[in-house]
């Protein structure tokens, strides 16, 4: 799965654009998010910028680094900050002013660095960048790039996922008890008669009313400027600008309480009599338990992230290099491709490499789920992150570190498919970015109708009324009712071996009808043996093998290869070939000892005017027994022909059993022989099937089975498999297939384990699900509960709702939503086999279209 070497930890793409995600302060609902998202979006030089609330970062593709800055003063403007850090580096070979200037060029080239300032007193660098858009490591290698080599002035590590919310968690948590503690006094002294008789006439005859509520007047301003000073930061001005948010209803219906209460507390006479009460109590109860929702809140977004915080923590810090005759801890950052990298028993690989010393059994089961240990041996590939064995010592060269590793790519292709954002969203955003201005209509006409039509006493009623309907409405939970589940729910898929590399494709899974199966590497182990030989009258079985094992050394079909080792096994030494055709669906030719050698499918020979014969019914009678025939021309006669056999998955019938049992019909789209396809389709449980069609006829199939309104997912691993895998509705590419098809795909399974497909469609299905009911929890609550706060029950059945209470139900509503949507971390792997075949993304056997059809 070689990816593109990034330009910045989060940036990849073509020459022209860059991609990268950044950190935003200030995001507290779907409104934010929609205004940030808008603000990038009309910055000159962005081409596209999606905002996730639930991560509170951006994806932005821009064309030139200015348009990044651009980005970040938008951002600013707009109210959502972008978030910012300072890297130091020490720098070496700083000799002159040019030499700082050079440093600085170089620096500022990269998208994510908005400052960058060289001090040649101290030979050091402080750079400023967008958080989350970078890795320190890749600003220092920048730096050693422009022929300055900079190595960090501090331990600079990529945040782990989710390191931020639960700090953020830690601060509301002792925002959250502060609040409650000085609040209590101000609850004690105006409830507590509602709990103990007597209580109120207690305080009138002790201290005074008068006195009660001046020292309720002092705790209140304590709790409003301190643990919530940063709703009222944030909200006014937002509603200034004209963009109000969470925070401002928040901000807006505390201060309505607060300033009511400071009146009625300090000049009494501006109230009716009636009206003369204070509600302290209320704004600080409010302040405490938004600030509790929040700490829950923040709690759950970090466990959104676990599944990238394992992927990440399979990484070790250190890893012993063999530089000159000694072995030597080097951090990860620093070991570079070509190094010769020792794994001592119970240790874990860190970077991607071939072996070139010793032999043990590797876990792989992080990248494949295969539970059995691999033996590595010298010339085999070991993949980062996996565990070498008790077995024995490894000595490996790098062959690709840092963000070019199999994990990283993996960690990278989860984080991006996480910040996906689906078409179901696009509704919840036109919704929401209306949503908190027609709060504010509905509380100040719900004010003004009380102060006309309510009982007195009405001006209490209606500031009673008013609050409650600022303070129960979340657009917090529509907000995050659909990225929390996408995290959640991608981030569970790769944990079971299913990566989605294009987020959209997690809806579109959902809604496929056909599932459509390449046969050989994909229902069959892409590992097949020569069964048969059958010859014509006078031809020597040596001579066969050797002129078709001559042909198949050139090709890498598995099919091919099979007819090599067969050869290989009887001391058959394979014959020189001059002009090596491929025929592409067809077969191969050749010139073996001055004759033309065609090596391929009936049709091949077919089309050559090479009579078959008998041959025919010889190479029918094998296809019947699922074995693929291979016929054999030389010099213009027919010479044999062969047949190969690929043994069919264990994970494959119970696949396509449970595929069928979610009600989606299954299909078999290859080029091999119809009889022998058949024959395989029959073992799988497969009726459906199209065979004996070229690469290019693949497309065509599916297009065919495309027709109507018909959606078409096409699962397939090899080269030939690519046009499909991108034509297909849904691509979905075993990782154990060729690179160029895991790059076509839309979905990418870890393992050739076809149970994975099953749990894709399973976790796809459970995550759109999971987002209806939050999305209809979210508008439901506020649908429902909005009109009860503005006291549409009062007239039937005399029944106010407390903004106390309407701060308790808009704070569980997020909790609600975010609860919900990790309930996906419990989704098990389906469709599991009986013995999973091993394999993985660190060693995929490489295939290609000479020769014969997969």
């Amino acid at each position: 799965m070689s990816g593109q070497t990034a330009t910045s930890a989060q940036a990849s793409g073509s020459d022209a654009n860059h991609v990268i995600s950044v950190t935003i302060d200030g995001l507290s609902c779907a409104g934010c998010a929609g205004r940030a998202q808008r603000a990038l979006a009309a910055t000159p030089g962005v081409v596209a910028a999606e905002v996730n609330l639930a991560t509170e970062s951006a994806r932005l593709t821009v064309c030139d680094p200015e348009a990044v800055r651009a980005a970040a003063a938008a951002l600013t403007e707009a109210g959502y900050p972008a978030r910012r850090e300072r890297i130091t580096l020490k720098l070496d070979n700083l000799s002159c002013a040019s030499c700082a200037g050079r440093v600085e060029r170089a620096l500022l080239e990269l998208p994510s660095v908005l400052e960058a300032q060289v001090n040649l007193a101290t030979d050091e660098a402080q750079v400023t960048v967008l958080s989350g858009a970078s890795d320190a490591k890749l600003i220092a290698q920048a730096a050693t790039q422009a022929g300055y080599p900079a190595t960090l002035n501090r331990s600079e590590q990529n945040e782990m996922p989710g390191a931020r919310k639960l700090a953020d968690a830690e601060e509301q948590r002792r925002k959250t008890i502060v609040a409650a503690l000085i609040a209590a006094p101000v609850v004690v002294l105006e409830m507590g008669g509602h709990l103990l008789p007597g209580f109120h006439a207690w305080i009138g005859t002790t201290i005074g009313h008068q006195a009660s509520w001046f020292i309720q007047w002092v705790l209140a301003t304590v709790v409003l400027v301190g643990p919530g000073r940063a709703f009222y930061v944030k909200g006014f001005p937002a509603l200034l600008r004209g963009a109000p948010d969470m925070n401002s209803l928040v901000s807006v219906g505390t201060s309505a309480a607060y300033l009511f209460s400071v009146v009625a507390t300090f000049a009494p006479t501006l109230l009716p009599v009636s009206a003369r009460a204070v509600y302290f109590e209320a704004a600080v109860v409010i302040v405490v338990l938004i600030l509790a929702g929040r700490w829950l809140e923040a709690r759950a977004k970090g466990q959104t992230g676990a599944a990238i915080q394992r992927l990440m923590g399979l990484r070790p810090q250190t890893a012993r290099v063999l530089r000159g005759a000694a072995a030597q801890d080097v951090p990860l950052d620093q070991i570079l491709v070509g190094d010769l990298l020792l794994v001592r028993p119970g240790e874990r690989i860190a970077v991607d490499g071939e072996v070139t010393e010793g032999r043990s059994q590797v876990d792989e089961s992080m990248m494949t789920g295969e539970p059995l240990p691999v033996l590595k041996a010298p010339g085999d590939i070991v993949t980062g992150g996996t565990v070498n064995g008790s077995t024995g010592s490894l000595t490996f060269q790098a062959t690709r570190v840092g963000g070019d590793t199999a994990l990283s790519q993996i960690i990278r292709m989860v984080q991006e498919a996480q910040g996906a954002r689906l078409p179901i969203q696009t509704l919840v955003d036109r919704i929401t970015l209306w949503f908190v201005p027609a709060i504010l209509a509905v509380a100040t006409l719900t004010v003004a109708v009380w102060l006309i039509f309510g009982p007195d006493p009405a001006l209490s009623q209606a500031l009673v009324a008013g609050v409650s309907v600022l303070i129960i409405a979340c657009p917090c939970a529509m907000g995050l009712a659909t990225p929390t589940s996408i995290m959640v729910g991608t981030g569970r898929a790769a944990e079971l071996g299913v990566l989605f590399r294009k987020g959209d494709a997690l809806q579109a899974l959902h809604g496929v009808d056909v599932v459509a199966f390449d046969k050989t590497g994909t229902l069959t182990e892409g590992r097949p043996a020569l069964t048969d030989v059958h010859l014509a009258g006078g031809v020597a079985r040596e001579a066969v093998l050797s002129a078709v094992a001559g042909l198949e050394s050139l090709s890498e079909h598995p099919i091919a290869q099979a007819v090599v080792s067969a050869a290989q096994s009887d001391g058959i030494a394979p014959a020189d070939v001059t002009e090596f055709t491929a025929h592409p669906g067809f077969g191969v030719s050749g010139w073996v000892s001055g004759k033309q050698v065609l090596v391929g499918a009936d049709r091949f020979l077919n089309r050559e005017g090479i009579a078959i014969g008998d041959f025919g019914s010889h190479g029918a009678a094998l296809a019947q027994q699922g074995r693929t025939p291979i016929y054999a021309a030389i010099g213009g006669h027919m010479a044999a022909v062969l047949a190969v056999a690929d043994p069919v998955k264990l994970s494959a019938a119970p696949a396509v059993a449970a595929l069928q049992s979610l009600g989606l019909r299954v299909a078999m789209i290859t080029g091999d022989n119809t009889a022998t396809a058949r024959a395989i389709a029959a073992q799988v449980g497969i009726d459906d099937v199209v065979a004996e069609v070229l690469p290019a006829g693949k497309v065509a199939a599916l297009e065919a089975l495309q027709k109507g309104t018909e959606r078409v997912a096409f699962v397939g691993d090899g080269i030939n498999d690519a046009p499909a895998l991108a034509v297909a509705d849904v691509g979905i590419a075993i990782g154990t297939g060729t690179d160029v098809a895991v790059e076509a795909a839309d979905v990418v399974l870890m393992s050739g384990d076809l149970g994975t497909v099953v749990s894709a469609f399973d976790i796809s299905g459970r995550t759109l699900r999971n987002i209806r009911q939050n999305l209809f929890w979210a508008f439901g609550y506020n649908v429902a509960l909005v009109p009860v706060a503005a006291g549409v029950l009062y007239p039937a059945f005399g029944l106010m709702l407390s903004p106390m209470l309407a701060a308790g139900a808009m704070a569980l509503s997020s909790v609600f939503v975010i609860t919900n949507a990790l309930r996906l971390r419990r989704v098990r792997a389906r469709g599991k086999p009986p013995a999973p075949p091993s394999g993985g993304l660190a060693s995929r056997p490489g295939s290609s279209p000479q020769g014969y059809p997969a």
